[in-house]
């Protein structure tokens, strides 16, 4: 086994570093205080080419593998988490399942505006009745013509109110419950209507929104895959999707580790600094060593995903652990840090609240669970989201 990594992937690793430094971490603090969503930020990253880290340079990108997104995942999240996910939804919910299922005439069409930054994408599958129970969707795709007409309302909608490109998910099928008769559709801005801004307790530099679709028309050129099996997109969407969040959850780990780590160094108590305390050694250690094995699981399951093998195992167990550690460690460090960590003089009580959500979208810590344990068990999975 061979843990280093490739010298391009060193390259962008070490480019996404540098932009998060300079472009996105002095501002981060203010981003999160006044709920602002950086717009102009991601067309400097295009100009990167880190809208698209593993899109084909035929489509617009930057034609890095899967794990060279992953690193850029991580270093951006380090920076501020709200970023992350809005790059992660963007490439893994969007882009990739567009390059998956898409016809060539889609991809041609749709993703290089992606890739370049000129459209974001929001992945539009969770309603309010349906979240982890995906096939319970209700919004519907009514047949007209050559197409179909589709209403309905969705919910928690990632880049929501920027977005120039839907994949949103509809009912094809009304006869049939469940999973069977989904279909996975690619909308456009003016197609959907914003009914909410989210106010949430972190990521407060991206964007979740509410969303309602009034009777939009969809071509047979707007439906990705097959009529009545887009729940395959949406699954396949999840199970790499998944593996973004856990690395934007050890991007966020390791910033908080990189702060309590520092001021273990230089703050004193009794005389000398409290770094020299068996305890906040412990708790160092701790973070050190379960920061390292969450990374370690994301990096096997990006690597399974860009050879093509199967990943669905693997990047549940590096989500599972990842957030949980993103949580845990984010704690600690305020713990560290005392009385400052709960104030917004230091940014751990930001990394604190960013950190929660890991555990809940991509799937619940239990639906991971669930994922894990079937695999295991040799079970499959009810037909259920993530």
């Amino acid at each position: 086994m061979d843990f280093e990594l490739e010298p391009e992937q060193k390259e962008i690793q070490l480019l996404a570093r540098e932009f998060a430094a300079h472009e996105i971490e002095p501002h981060a603090a203010s981003w999160d205080r006044e709920h602002t969503f950086p717009r102009e930020l991601f067309g400097k990253l295009a100009d990167l080419g880190l809208m698209g880290t593993c899109i084909p340079e035929a489509y617009g990108g930057a034609g890095a593998d899967f794990l060279s997104y992953v690193l850029v995942l991580e270093e951006l999240s380090r920076a501020d988490a709200g970023v992350g996910v809005t790059v992660a939804v963007h490439t893994s919910a969007v882009t990739l399942p567009l390059l998956a299922f898409g016809t060539d005439e889609q991809k041609e069409r749709f993703v290089p505006p992606l890739a370049r930054g000129e459209h974001l994408g929001a992945f539009a599958l969770t309603e309010p009745e349906a979240g982890s129970d995906a096939g319970a969707l209700r919004t519907q795709a009514e047949p007209d013509a050559d197409g179909w007409r589709i209403t309905g309302n969705k919910q928690w909608i990632t880049n929501g109110r920027h977005a120039g490109t839907f994949l949103l998910f509809a009912r094809t099928d009304r006869q049939t419950a469940g999973a069977r008769g989904v279909s996975a559709f690619l909308l456009d801005a003016d197609q959907v209507r914003v009914t909410r801004d989210e106010e949430k307790l972190g990521l407060n530099s991206s964007v979740t929104n509410d969303i309602a679709v009034e009777g939009a028309y969809a071509g047979r050129d707007r439906l990705l895959h097959e009529e009545n099996h887009g729940f395959r997109v949406a699954m396949a969407t999840l199970d790499g999707g998944r593996i973004g969040i856990a690395a934007q959850a050890v991007g966020i780990a390791q910033a908080a580790y990189d702060v309590a780590r520092a001021y273990a160094k230089e703050r004193h108590a009794f005389g000398r600094p409290i770094s020299e305390f068996q305890a906040i050694q412990q708790k160092i250690a701790d973070m050190a060593m379960e920061i390292e094995a969450a990374r370690l699981l994301v990096h096997r399951a990006a690597w399974l995903k860009q050879n093509d093998r199967p990943h669905a195992e693997a990047g549940a167990k590096a989500k599972l652990l990842a957030s949980s550690v993103a949580r845990r460690q984010t704690s600690e460090a305020i713990q560290i840090l005392g009385g400052y960590g709960y104030t917004k003089e230091f940014p751990v009580e930001r990394y604190y609240r960013d950190a929660k959500i890991t555990e809940i979208y991509e799937g619940t810590s239990e639906i991971q669970r669930l994922v894990i344990a079937r695999a295991i068990l040799g079970r499959a999975l009810p037909r259920r989201g993530g």
